[in-house]
């Protein structure tokens, strides 16, 4: 290996231990003091009700870790947004898991809390899998519940996706291990079986206080919404826990005889490693997000036994698709090529650009994996579609609303992976957020902006710059250089894939070294939900 390989090693390496070390904090939700606060109620912390209810040394990728990140200041953070979503397996079936931590301002509810659980419901329905709620919320946090309690993805939807995931025959089980209040009362009763825990968790729509306070009862809480009442006298409940760990092998043990699902259908063979060393793609991705590699070198380190049977080789350069295995599922990749390639014409073309020709090639490469059932994987570094005069008298435009209406209407379950820059329509086209992609992931090496920080400063300060002129004043070269550096510094901050990562742009930011298990888990909760429609793309230019 040279130089340039060893450092960008080194700089990617470190990247992740960073990405390891953030996380760490975060699973400590409140911090100790809390975490000693709950064991002292008897309670577990919601990462070890998680950890208890799984299969033991199974495999698990969590969701949204990074929600909140740096978010909510002022009010002492969201440390995972306050609530813990796992994709694993209990009793041998894959699930996802909701647990709120209590550790976190007592499991009340941020704005990007609700986002983060409407995520996770998503998931369920999108791939039929069955939700189990672990349920220890203070409710709604009141100082911002303007941000959080009466819009269309609100709180509310909450309950509304009970209601849709139950009449789809989607499986929930909620276990109360703490308090369920006001609106939230109604999460565990719209599951199909609700369990609570004797002594510690409480349902009701206003507690003790609230009920002296507007009809003048008196009445404790245990009495009003506890474990015995609900399970002896409103029958809300439907099992009653002697603690935690009781609650949550009930749960194991209903699960335990939930029958066999549907299947989609999608082809898997025998998982293979990848025959190039994983542990590679450290040196192969560069430091700096404007220097070219390439992509084929990633792919080959990523799907089994290295084999890539590329599609269309000679055509539309800056585009990869092919068919490859991923953990022995069978998959359609379509990835931005960094290299900088020659093509038909001999001419050189940029690399992570997307031209005519590559929007074309993807389009129909997209199609056909449609029509042969097989799931899409999306390796991004896009810096966007190619732009100028002879792209666009080429129709530029055109080809690329092909593109983004076949990843549009595509049918067959899609994953997208950002290695490094996910810039502008690029970001569209290469199947984004936006684009429903049963789930997106970063590596820390990605940016996510509609340009560069120095692209977007250049545009700004030229904007900047044009209305002092207009206003008389002059700018010095010292000052013009400040004004850039503050505008880049704001703009570098944002297009980190943290801050993507803390609104949940992005499911999670992983080590490399995961994507294989990231997108195989993700086929196998595809696989949950057969294909009910067929692949159209409507109307389009041709």
């Amino acid at each position: 290996m040279d130089i340039k390989f060893n450092s960008n090693e080194d700089f990617n390496r470190l990247k992740v231990s960073e990405l390891k070390k953030r996380l760490l904090h975060i699973y400590k939700g409140g911090g100790e003091k809390r975490i000693e606060k709950e064991h002292k109620k008897g309670k577990l912390t919601a990462r070890e009700r998680v950890n208890y209810l799984l299969d033991k040394n199974s495999q698990r990728i969590e969701i949204g870790a990074l929600a909140g990140y740096e978010m909510y200041q002022e009010q002492g953070g969201a440390p995972a947004a306050g609530v813990v979503v796992v994709i694993g397996y209990v009793a041998g079936k894959q699930c996802i898991v909701v647990a709120n931590d209590a550790t976190v301002k007592a499991g009340a509810w941020f704005p990007i809390a609700g986002k983060k659980n409407l995520r996770a419901q998503e998931i369920a329905m999108e791939n039929r899998l069955p939700i189990i709620y672990l349920v220890d919320s203070a409710g709604v946090y009141l100082p911002m519940q303007d941000e959080i309690f009466p819009d269309k993805e609100h709180f509310g939807r909450i309950f509304r996706n009970n209601a849709v995931m139950s009449s789809m025959g989607i499986t929930q089980i909620a276990a109360v291990m703490g308090s369920c209040v006001a609106g939230g009362a109604y999460l565990p009763i719209m599951s199909d079986e609700a369990i609570m825990v004797d002594k510690t968790a409480s349902i009701f729509l206003a507690g003790s206080y609230l009920v002296k306070a507007a009809i003048g009862e008196s009445i404790d809480n245990e009495t009003l919404g506890g474990a015995t009442t609900h399970n002896t006298i409103s029958g809300v409940a439907d099992y009653k826990a002697s603690d935690d760990k009781d609650a949550l092998d009930k749960v194991k043990s209903i699960f335990d005889k939930i029958g066999d699902f549907d299947k989609a259908g999608y082809n898997r063979t025998k998982p293979q490693e990848p025959k190039k060393d994983s542990e590679e793609l450290f040196g192969i991705v560069p430091q700096l997000r404007t220097v070219s590699y390439d992509m084929k070198e990633i792919i080959s380190r990523i799907v089994d036994d290295s084999i890539f049977d590329e599609y269309k080789a000679d055509y539309g350069k800056t585009l990869l698709c092919g068919y490859a295995r991923i953990d022995g599922w069978a998959v359609g990749i379509v990835a931005n090529q960094r290299k900088m390639v020659k093509n038909s014409k001999k001419e050189m073309q940029f690399g992570g650009v997307i031209y005519s020709d590559s929007a074309d090639k993807a389009t129909r490469f997209i199609a056909n994996c449609n029509q042969k059932k097989i799931p899409l994987v999306f390796l991004q570094d896009v810096s966007g579609f190619m732009v100028g005069s002879k792209a666009e008298h080429g129709g530029i435009i055109k080809d690329g609303a092909k593109l983004v209406n076949a990843v549009a209407n595509s049918i067959v379950p899609k994953f997208t992976i950002i290695i490094g820059n996910s810039y502008g329509a690029g970001n569209y086209a290469m199947c984004g957020k936006a684009y429903d992609p049963r789930l997106i992931v970063a590596w820390p090496s990605s940016e996510l902006a509609v340009m560069s920080g120095a692209s977007a400063a250049k545009v700004l300060l030229q904007i900047e710059t044009a209305s002092l002129k207009k206003q008389g004043k002059k700018i010095s070269k010292e000052q013009e250089k400040e004004l850039f550096d503050k505008i880049k510094n704001k703009y570098d901050n944002q297009i980190s894939p943290y801050y993507a990562a803390a609104r949940l742009w992005t499911d999670a930011i992983i080590n490399p070294l995961d994507t294989r298990l990231w997108i195989s888990m993700g086929i196998e909760a595809a696989n949950h939900s057969p294909i009910t429609k067929s692949f159209s793309m409507g109307v389009l230019q041709v």
